[in-house]
């Protein structure tokens, strides 16, 4: 999700049914780094993230170019299945490219050098928010899943002069690898559950102000869809912040991709989610997984960011325009890869019950108020699709220019599941 444009990011108000956040805050990555790993223990039930600093790599490697690349040479690890670059300063951007290559665990077959796209500060929390403006917050790449692994080699090299600059870029402060093992399945991974579907009471409550608030005579909502819950995909509960942030209502949908690779089958996906969840709050410094729900290629939908599915939760998924929206992230990368009719089905269903809960036409327009970003400036009142893809709230390439395409053809299966012509 390479952004497209320098970010700009200024202040805008919290929102007024911010809950703050813990106390406090963790420790900068930066601070220590032997090889720092928070493994399970009866706090963190399963999973761990072993933090392994990067440093110059000298000029001895010509494809490298400059002294001023960094790195981390081969070396065996504790087992990990995904990873990302972190540095210290959450509004800095890592401006060149990484690259990583890693060991499928238990043997000597190492894989070719993998691309990681590196930006990845547009899925973050809104400007002005108590989630933005917590200590903790760091900078980092998108998450990458490079299935089960024991050993990894890095390189970072910055811009060199003439790709934008006059004279070599410098590299974000305190870059480190971080290497997430999601722990194993938990019993029961993905099965539905009662909690899942609920009594219905909510959604009733929900339906009856859509009704209300709706033109139309009759409500238009969609089925609701088989959702697997945190609990259904292993959540650790520990360690996320405690208590849950909502916004005013779910104007619009904003459609995603991992950019984490489609290196992994359907009975991963519950891992890739655990290993996301984890780099967001451990690595990144969110508060919670920044996506509301997540949707794989089998077409299976997932819950997100805690605080009930029906409810207007608020996001870190897409930086400006979190309030009155929800972000549906697709797992893998779609920039040259098509998505799968499963997942777009899934997008469909997801956002023809969602949105009619609130009243909300799938193939309309809605306005939302840019809390600041790289394309509209704070406070400003923006037209846009009810389902949108990242880029149009924000300069980046996210959803993946496969995906973008298909998005009309979403909203018009939504707007179909919810009886509309």
């Amino acid at each position: 999700m390479r952004a497209l444009l320098a970010s700009s990011i200024s202040v805008a108000c919290a929102t007024a049914l911010a809950l703050p956040l813990a106390a406090s805050a963790a420790a900068s990555p930066s601070a220590s780094f032997a090889a720092r790993s928070s493994s399970s223990s009866a706090a963190e039930p399963a999973g761990s993230t072993q933090s392994l600093p990067l440093a110059p790599l000298g000029a001895t490697d010509r494809t490298l170019g400059a002294a001023r690349a960094q790195g981390l040479p081969e070396r065996n690890t504790e087992p990990f299945s995904l990873l990302g670059v972190v540095w210290d300063d959450a509004k800095a951007e890592l401006h060149g490219t990484v690259q990583v290559r890693t060991r499928a665990a238990g043997t000597r077959t190492w894989s070719g050098w993998q691309d990681v796209d590196t930006h990845n500060q547009e899925h973050a929390p809104d400007p002005g928010t108590a989630e933005y403006d917590a200590a903790r917050l760091h900078g980092s790449t998108a998450p990458l899943w490079v299935g089960h692994s024991d050993g990894v080699e890095v390189r970072v090299r910055p811009e060199a002069a003439g790709e934008g600059r006059a004279t070599p870029g410098a590299l974000p402060r305190g870059l480190h690898i971080d290497l997430v093992d999601p722990g194993a399945d938990p019993d029961g991974v993905g099965a539905a559950d009662e909690a899942e579907q609920g009594d219905g009471a909510e959604d009733r409550a929900l339906a009856s102000g859509a009704r209300a608030g709706a033109v139309a005579a009759r409500p238009y909502i969609g089925p609701r869809p088989r959702i697997v819950t945190r609990h259904g995909w292993g959540a650790d509960e520990h360690l996320r912040e405690p208590g849950y942030v909502y916004t005013g209502k779910v104007k619009a949908a904003f459609v995603h991709h991992t950019a984490s690779g489609n290196n992994y089958s359907c009975s991963q996906a519950a891992s890739v989610l655990r290993s996301i969840y984890r780099y967001h709050v451990r690595s990144s410094g969110w508060r919670d997984i920044g996506y509301n729900f997540a949707v794989d290629k089998c077409g299976t939908i997932y819950e997100g960011r805690a605080g009930g599915v029906a409810k207007p939760v608020l996001g870190a998924h897409t930086l400006g325009f979190n309030t009155n929206s929800m972000g549906v992230a697709v797992i893998g990368t779609y920039t040259s890869t098509n998505p799968s009719a499963a997942a777009l089905d899934a997008i469909a269903r997801l956002t023809a019950w969602k949105l009619g809960l609130y009243g909300v036409n799938p193939k309309g327009t809605t306005h939302l108020t840019s809390a600041g970003g790289n394309l509209y400036r704070k406070g400003r009142s923006v037209r846009l699709n009810v389902i949108s893809g990242h880029r149009d709230g924000f300069a980046t390439e996210c959803p993946g220019a496969r995906l973008y395409k298909k998005l009309g053809k979403a909203r018009s299966s939504s707007a179909r599941l919810q009886g509309r012509r």
